[in-house]
């Protein structure tokens, strides 16, 4: 009888210091407990959402390493393991939308656009960013096909962001920008090729966008199989 006495009055005593250190947080700061939770709960998402806002740009970087993976694999002894792929050609594709196209390579120049370096508007596509040859370049499409922003693969190419439009290019066609003439006939000439719809384009594109795909940590190790020095 003693001992539940003494464990009560134990219990009893825990209740009232935590009663009491709650009273008196309250008192010097002026909030109530609920209040400060909800408090902290917002200032926790404030801090989630300013993170999505900074990764936006190259979480599709990020979900597409995720999700692909290598042609062929193996854990069997007697089998020999088949390490990470060396070349985005290597990974498998069949996950996305794949669509045949005659795809052919344009430069910036008089031959293609018909604008020479003088002209204000050399260089610049139909969406506003400038032409540019890299693991995320800027290609040719017809909009009603594939809108401004769509990102495909292009094997043997690599990522091609639409970007603009031209007058030959109707239906499934596609064309490549490559920086020089000498480029397009030695590494492309004109294909028919099956390429892969990575993502859809809304209708717009801007230079931070497609520098933001391009700089991205997590592709560089592929960067340089599609350009001259991996750089700008």
């Amino acid at each position: 009888m003693n001992s539940l006495k003494t464990l009560l009055k134990r219990s009893m005593m825990c209740i009232l210091v935590v009663l009491a250190l709650t009273t008196t947080a309250e008192s010097i700061s002026g909030v109530e407990a609920s209040s400060l939770r909800e408090m902290l709960f917002k200032a926790s998402m404030e801090k989630t959402d300013d993170r999505t806002h900074s990764s936006k740009d190259v979480s599709l970087v990020k979900k597409l390493l995720a999700s692909l993976s290598p042609t062929k694999t193996s854990i069997s002894s007697s089998e020999k393991v088949v390490g990470p792929p060396q070349t985005l050609e290597e990974m498998d594709w069949s996950q996305y939308q794949q669509t045949k196209v005659v795809a052919t390579g344009y430069t910036a120049g008089y031959e293609s656009t018909g604008k020479t370096e003088g002209h204000p508007e050399y260089g610049i596509t139909y969406s506003g960013v400038k032409v540019k040859r890299d693991l995320y370049s800027t290609i040719a499409a017809d909009l009603t096909v594939f809108p401004i922003g769509t990102i495909l693969f292009i094997p043997n190419y690599g990522y091609g962001v639409v970007a603009d439009k031209g007058s030959a290019i109707v239906g499934n066609k596609i064309d490549l920008y490559y920086d020089t003439v000498e480029e397009v006939y030695n590494e492309w000439g004109k294909q028919t090729v099956d390429v892969y719809v990575v993502e859809w384009g809304n209708g717009k594109l801007s230079e931070d966008e497609l520098k933001a795909l391009n700089e991205a940590q997590e592709m560089q190790v592929f960067r340089t199989q599609y350009t001259k020095t991996g750089e700008e």
